[in-house]
């Protein structure tokens, strides 16, 4: 078994589709950004939209493009009819795995709302619903990985057998409470075929509810190279748990025994709503086909800064920057509403 590089081939990319009956503050502006991130992606490969009424979403999708002067083509975008509780594709997504002999084989884990914390029925479900439903390639095998918990922003992974996590997210209560932290390290080497697991003991972000999400903290670049969130504000409740990080980051080791390339990211300016801190991350960038998708925070001189970053790391792609702001009212970003899928598969 292999877990493939987010910067691999890809066939395509889904997107489960808001809703007025999604849980979303100010859901005009969060299906606006939606556009501009369906737009992003189906210029360069598939666009798979996970919806309840596919007909309606694909003439919204249509009339909000030509509102907003954006182009994309409604007519190549493939739909797939589900429920939903909510539009976090990442978590709730299949995960693509290849067999060892090119097998394809999309897992199915339990999604349980972040460890019980949100409605997560449908949302469940998804992932066979469009499989059995005939989205995918008929190669493509479906497996069923209950009662394993296990979202896909909780981990990153290098292609190559090293997989990064943190403790906090994969040890928590309500998630696989029942195994300790070496058994759900063997878990995930078994199912994903991998060499090890870096565990990232500290980091967070105020006001992530993910119990620290690894896609909103660090991500491999390379296989030598990990890009990650730094804050360089000492009165910043953030300074103290990214710097904890980021020492921990530089004891890690590649698995040749060479230290890491270690890239670190600005973070976005602190934002609000109601009082509450938003999670703000330009970690939550999306690898696609020929560009990296970075989620900008409305800052010209932040985005500006974390784009260069991106640059540097990903030679020969394009760093489209994508104003995200609105996702950030759910407590989420671009990498959190997206999934991947490699070449072949849809």
């Amino acid at each position: 078994m292999r877990l493939p590089a987010e910067w691999e081939k890809q066939s395509g990319v889904q997107l489960t589709w808001p809703d007025s009956t999604t849980p979303w503050y100010e859901i005009d502006k969060v299906i606006d950004c939606y556009v501009n991130i369906a737009a992003a992606i189906s210029s360069r490969e598939k666009l798979l939209v996970v919806t309840t009424d596919p007909a309606a979403t694909k003439l919204d999708i249509a009339v909000r493009a030509a509102r907003m002067g954006v182009k994309i083509d409604v007519s190549g975008i493939l739909f797939a009819q589900s429920p939903i509780n909510d539009t976090w594709a990442r978590d709730h997504g299949g995960i693509s795995v290849w067999g060892d002999e090119g097998e394809k084989y999309l897992y199915d884990f339990v999604f349980n709302g972040w460890g019980l914390k949100f409605a997560s029925n449908l949302d469940n479900q998804i992932t066979k619903k469009i499989f059995f439903d005939g989205t995918f390639q008929p190669d493509v095998m479906c497996v069923d990985m209950r009662p394993f918990v296990l979202e896909g922003g909780s981990i990153e992974c290098d292609g190559k057998g090293t997989l990064m996590a943190t403790t906090e997210c994969l040890t928590s209560l309500n998630r696989n409470e029942y195994l300790s932290r070496e058994e759900i390290e063997d878990e995930l080497c078994h199912a994903f075929g991998l060499e090890r697991v870096l565990w990232l003991d500290s980091g967070s972000i105020e006001g992530d509810d993910t119990d620290s999400h690894v896609d909103i903290l660090a991500r491999f670049a390379s296989p030598d190279t990990i890009i990650y969130c730094k804050c360089e504000d000492p009165e910043d409740p953030n300074f103290i748990p990214l710097g904890e990080m980021e020492a921990q980051l530089k004891e890690f080791r590649t698995l040749d025994g060479k230290p890491y390339n270690l890239i670190p990211l600005p973070l976005p300016p602190k934002m609000y709503l109601e009082g509450y801190r938003l999670p703000g991350s330009y970690a939550n960038f999306l690898i696609i086909n020929g560009a990296v998708l970075m989620p900008g925070a409305g800052d010209e001189e932040l985005d500006r800064r974390a784009a260069s970053v991106l640059k540097g790391a990903f030679p020969g792609r394009e760093v489209v920057t994508i104003d995200c702001r609105p996702l950030l009212s759910g407590h989420g970003g671009l990498h959190c509403v997206t999934m991947q899928f490699p070449g072949g598969w849809l």
